[in-house]
């Protein structure tokens, strides 16, 4: 597994070792060891996500201020516009996002660790999206900030109006958000 550093020093990118034949491909799509080694935590999945979407749906930006949710993010069919925005007050890169594609093509993962906001839009005609999560889902404690927030200013490839669920919708602006300490 190859880790690949990014502008926010908690979140990274990860890209497997694929080996490939005539037969098609294998990889490891997930080792704990191996994980902990490289990004320098140990890590805790308990619950594995799985969600199907067409084009120009755009989910999130989802976080929960209690019991939040590390994730280890991929795509397994299509392709998605990951975006990951840091709520930590106290971080030197609070309120910064960081994107990337992630593709069943490249086999790529992103590691947003708890204490971000997530969401994604899907490029693609049709995405499936897998994730593991480092905590349950606790609906009562879900948050949501708006996707379009000026202040975030996040680049979405969005060529048409995106397809927003009504929770979406009513996301809060990121200045009155509820935010880590």
């Amino acid at each position: 597994m190859n880790i690949i550093p990014t502008k926010v020093s908690d979140v990274f990118i990860t890209e497997p070792r694929v080996f490939e034949d005539e037969r098609g491909f294998f990889y490891e799509s997930y080792n704990e060891k191996a994980f902990a080694e490289k990004i320098g935590v140990d890590v805790h999945f308990v619950q594995d996500n799985h969600s199907r979407s067409t084009k120009n749906v755009l989910r999130g930006l989802h976080y929960q201020i209690q019991q939040p949710q590390g994730k280890l993010v991929r795509v397994v069919v299509g392709t998605i516009y990951d975006v990951a925005v840091d709520l930590r007050k106290s971080s030197p890169s609070f309120g910064q996002w960081i994107s990337c594609l992630l593709s069943a093509e490249n086999k790529r993962q992103f590691w947003i660790p708890p204490g971000f906001a997530h969401g994604f839009c899907v490029v693609s005609d049709v995405a499936e999206v897998l994730y593991k999560a480092t905590d349950y889902y606790a609906p009562t404690h879900e948050r949501c900030v708006l996707w379009n927030d000026s202040d975030l200013a996040i680049d979405w490839p969005v060529k048409d109006s995106p397809v927003i669920s009504k929770k979406d919708q009513m996301g809060q602006p990121f200045k009155t958000a509820e935010v880590f300490p």
